[in-house]
């Protein structure tokens, strides 16, 4: 399952860096500016987070980038110990998204001391905040996770049911 989680990492790391170099150099010297009109429901906007999820804690470049990289390495680190224990290939998937994602996110941290983002949904006049492929990665490894979860559970037996009624 090793193999499979970190070959899901690299396909999301690579597709996450292509997609950034994309978005930098479709906007090109505008750091931010207006955003691209998509459709009626999204757009393409070019904004840099320094913080977490979010933009929390959006202040202090410098030290977020170093600070919040240690975590996620700290995090990676654990999740690819828990990757090269885990039975399962949906769980290797899922733990794989997050790996990427989290990878993904401290490449930009290291080398623009910020995370892009760039896409934006947004529904008569509310907007979400902005992310990238990343943190979608990271959303939906947590949601593989889960859902792989609910699916090892084992049924509880007639028996049991019936002695914790009594």
């Amino acid at each position: 399952m090793l193999a499979r989680g970190l070959g899901i990492a690299a396909m999301v790391v690579i597709f996450d860096q292509l997609s950034k170099a994309a978005i930098l150099a479709f906007f090109g010297e505008r750091v931010f500016g207006d955003p691209e009109t998509v459709t009626s429901f999204f757009n393409l906007a070019l904004t840099y987070n320094r913080g977490i999820s979010f933009g929390l804690l959006n202040g202090g470049a410098g030290l977020n980038a170093l600070g919040f990289s240690l975590v996620a390495a700290a995090v990676v680190a654990v999740l690819i110990y828990w990757l090269s224990r885990a039975a399962s290939p949906l769980l290797a998937v899922g733990i794989g998204l997050i790996i990427g994602g989290a990878v993904g996110n401290v490449i930009d941290r290291l080398r623009l001391g910020a995370v892009v983002d760039f896409l934006d949904f947004h529904y008569r006049g509310l907007h979400w905040p902005a992310f990238n492929l990343a943190d979608s990665a990271i959303c939906v490894g947590v949601g593989v996770m889960l859902f792989e979860g609910l699916l090892r559970r084992e049924p509880q037996s007639v028996q049991a049911r019936q002695r914790r009624i009594d």
